[in-house]
């Protein structure tokens, strides 16, 4: 029997509609970690790790820039000896090729309008998280009021200090990449025109109002508008009920996923918001989510 090379058998299944396995490989399952304590207690992320969960991304936050240049994460400085554990288990992830990323605002507004008036105060606060804690990248997450050449400028100084293989991941909701409204007032088409080749992905929030993942109507609107590539389009999903409305439960979201895989070969992925309560494993194996999730992204 004749052997079948590789550069043939790669024909053969592009040919038959096979999914690449560099498309496959570059899907992503991304989980946002801002709980990283309750009632005193520490929230190890290390689950992710310690279980085969094929977890991709952390991102840990929320990260606010305030008054008097200031940083803080959630209510403390980055600092602080309380967070000294979870960066060395953020390290830890990130030894076994898991990328750890920072986000930057979220629901707590002032971040952005901040970097916008008072760049030099403010952008050198976020230069110096990332490289004391050697981040994969960063996660902008932009709910107010921001100038397109702002945001711009933001990203050019990432890229300029931490080069190619940084990421430089946004979370917008939804409709904002559907050439819909959202929180930001930011134009996302021409952001994507302008900075595309820069952004690492989008982590697409279809939760709390913005959008859902019960089906794929949601994506489908976003790749149809024709500016952001599935390939860069995460989609996001909450976790358990209690942390948004827009829930989806696991056999239906796995549905959701393997559909928008076949209909996408370079369908970007998922993320989950957040870690700790993740369903169905809750708080006391809140990897589970994760775990059961990959298989059907990964295809």
């Amino acid at each position: 029997m004749r052997k079948i090379t590789a550069a043939v058998l790669a024909v053969f299944l592009v040919l038959c509609g096979a999914t690449s396995a560099s498309a496959a490989s570059g899907r992503r399952v991304v989980v946002y970690y801002q709980t990283t304590h309750q009632n005193g207690s520490y929230i190890s992320p290390l689950g992710l790790t310690d279980h085969d969960t094929g977890v991709t991304d952390v991102i840990v936050g929320a990260v606010h820039l305030n008054d008097g240049g200031t940083m803080t994460l959630n209510d403390d400085p980055p600092s602080d000896p309380k967070f000294a554990q979870m960066w060395a288990d953020l390290a830890t992830m990130q030894s076994k090729g898991v990328h750890a990323l920072a986000f930057v605002g979220g629901a707590a507004k002032g971040s952005f309008q901040r970097l916008e008036q008072d760049f030099d105060t403010y952008y050198p606060l976020l230069r110096n998280l990332i490289r004391d804690h050697a981040l994969s990248g960063i996660d902008l997450d932009v709910e107010e009021q921001m100038s397109n050449d702002a945001l711009n400028r933001v990203i050019d100084a990432l890229r300029t200090d931490f080069g190619p293989d940084f990421l430089i991941t946004l979370a917008p909701v939804a409709t904002e990449l559907s050439g819909g409204g959202g929180l930001s007032g930011l134009d996302y088409d021409r952001l994507y025109r302008e900075r595309g080749d820069q952004i690492s992905w989008f982590n697409a929030q279809f939760y709390c109002g913005w959008g859902s993942l019960a089906d794929t109507s949601g994506y489908d609107q976003i790749v149809s508008h024709g500016v952001v590539p599935a390939s860069k389009v995460v989609a996001g999903t909450v976790t358990n009920p209690a942390n948004c409305n827009g829930y989806v439960d696991m056999p239906t979201l796995k549905n959701t996923v393997g559909s928008l895989v076949r209909q996408y070969p370079d369908f970007g992925g998922i993320d989950g918001w957040e870690y700790f309560n993740s369903l169905p494993g809750d708080t006391g194996a809140p990897w589970e989510w994760a775990q059961q999730i990959a298989p059907t992204v990964k295809g």
